[in-house]
């Protein structure tokens, strides 16, 4: 009974311990593509970026039919799964048929999420660079 509760802790601790090195980010498109409309209104979005790779796309609240929104996730969510933000900006997804709208709107908020991913990932990449610099010149 103690090695089950042993290892229970464990794996507790490693799961607790895995988002604090993994980098992870999550952006919300709602704000950034607030004018971005399905058939029914905004689709927005969360997008998770996990070690520099899309882990997820969620939809969220929306108006529009569940029938089409999961014809449109189904048929374009898994395109961008596993890819960095890169190589999704350069994807050239379809719409899915019967679903149109969804689809559009879909695509132009994973669009305008990545966007926003990528400047927010640059402008990172050079506050690190800047801080290099300044304590190696400390050092001299």
């Amino acid at each position: 009974m103690k090695n089950i509760l042993s290892v229970a802790l464990v794996a507790t601790a490693l799961w607790a311990a895995m988002p604090a090195t993994a980098q992870s980010k999550v952006i919300y498109t709602g704000d950034i593509a607030k004018k971005v409309m399905g058939y029914q209104g905004p689709t927005p979005l969360n997008i998770t970026i996990s070690n520099g790779k899309i882990e997820s796309i969620e939809a969220l609240a929306n108006q529009e039919s569940p029938k089409y929104m999961r014809r449109a996730e189904r048929g374009i969510f898994p395109h961008y799964i596993g890819k960095t933000v890169s190589q999704a900006l350069k994807l050239k997804v379809d719409a899915v048929t019967g679903a149109t709208y969804t689809s559009n709107a879909l695509l132009q908020n994973i669009k305008l999420g990545l966007e926003q991913a990528r400047k927010s990932g640059k402008k990172t990449g050079t506050a690190a660079k800047k801080s290099r610099k300044r304590s190696s010149s400390r050092r001299r």
